[in-house]
């Protein structure tokens, strides 16, 4: 089993499938059906933009790749408000259905620490969709703790 990192946005793409069906099926609303050409390209311009603080790590076994971890560097600069500081943010963890709930999504959340504090940065932040309950148990078994919710009021 190997974490490493990759540049090859196609096979984000492919790996994509599993969470953003996980999406679209919990929020059609919010969600596109999967669209492997269109995550593609996204992901593509995303990797290719040199000025861009975001990372990709594959997760792969005997050359078989079992899931992905795409998380960002932010900074947040001071305000009047806040004090400056920066966080690694995590913006998608997706295992393979076939290989989910054996603790490979621990291993690359194992990485994005060790990343975070090879770099000096103190603390890891994401975010998940509150119907997603398995997120949610898995990051409270990673030991995160929420400190701020998001709400939204529909007018229709």
């Amino acid at each position: 089993m190997e974490v490493v990192q990759c540049t090859d946005s196609s096979m984000i793409a492919h790996l994509n499938k599993d969470v953003h069906d996980l999406h679209y099926a919990l929020y059609p609303e919010y969600f596109k059906a999967y669209n492997y050409e269109e995550i593609n390209q996204f992901f593509q311009k995303l990797m290719a933009d040199n000025t861009s603080n975001h990372y990709f790590y594959l997760l792969h076994e005997s050359g078989q790749a079992l899931g992905y971890i795409w998380f960002e560097i932010k900074q947040y600069h001071e305000s009047a408000f806040k004090i400056s500081t920066q966080s690694v943010y995590v913006h998608q963890l997706s295992i393979i259905k076939e290989a989910q709930r054996k603790g490979l999504g621990t291993l690359l959340m194992d990485k994005v620490c060790e990343f975070a504090l090879e770099h000096g940065i103190p603390k890891i932040e994401l975010d998940y969709w509150i119907d997603n309950e398995h997120a949610e148990r898995f990051y409270q078994k990673q030991g995160f703790k929420k400190y701020r919710e998001f709400l939204y009021k529909g007018l229709t």
